[in-house]
């Protein structure tokens, strides 16, 4: 937590890729944090290189793009001792494909990082899918039909478990691009559809 004991939204830079997507994504998570639940939450979102130090003072991270992920050896070994020693990290894919840039790259990179069979598929009864709202594993986007990436829904997600608990949860379901809209406007919506990012923040929270 912030010296203010406030939970922030920590979205990463990393050398190699487009980490500057989703722009609207935050502050509309955040809102959704402030609207259901009675976390005490700073709404300016918290921009850091992934290099530098001051990840290890942050609750919970973000990590995105569309592009290559190869991280520097500065970069590599910081994502390693954040996650191992308790960090969460939430990885979303926005090119919403398994065999895209994003995906193989980052992938490969969790092979390095972790080994070969650390990334997996996480059950649809995970704790994570019944945290604060009840889902029946992770809910389709909108962006996994609309002709681009593989034009299939993702029935999963995966994560890189420590100690028998969620550090990095990866999607290819493409939720900042979801998310990535006005939070004024989600009166429009008949059923909110930030509502999982709830229950990720609060699992990361409450591990």
């Amino acid at each position: 937590m912030s010296a203010a004991n406030k939970f922030f939204f920590t979205r990463l830079q990393y050398e190699s890729g487009d980490w500057d997507v989703d722009q609207r994504m935050p502050s509309n998570v955040l809102n959704s944090l402030i609207e259901y639940t009675t976390l005490k939450v700073d709404t300016q979102e918290n921009i850091i290189p992934l290099s530098g130090d001051k990840i290890f003072s942050c609750p919970f991270c973000y990590l995105s793009g569309h592009k290559l992920v190869e991280f520097t050896a500065a970069e590599r070994a910081n994502f390693e001792k954040y996650v191992r020693n308790g960090g969460f990290v939430f990885v979303d894919d926005c090119n919403h494909d398994i065999d895209g840039l994003f995906a193989k790259s980052f992938e490969s990179q969790m092979e390095v990082i972790f080994g070969a069979s650390a990334l997996k598929k996480i059950p649809n009864n995970h704790p994570i899918y019944s945290m604060f709202f009840n889902f029946e594993g992770p809910p389709t986007t909108s962006q996994e039909l609309n002709g681009w990436g593989d034009d299939i829904v993702h029935d999963y997600l995966k994560a890189v478990e420590i100690n028998g608990k969620i550090g990095i949860l990866y999607s290819n379901k493409d939720y900042g691009c979801e998310w990535d809209y006005d939070f004024r406007n989600k009166r429009f919506y008949k059923i909110d559809n930030t509502r999982f990012s709830v229950n990720i923040v609060m699992y990361a929270m409450m591990r």
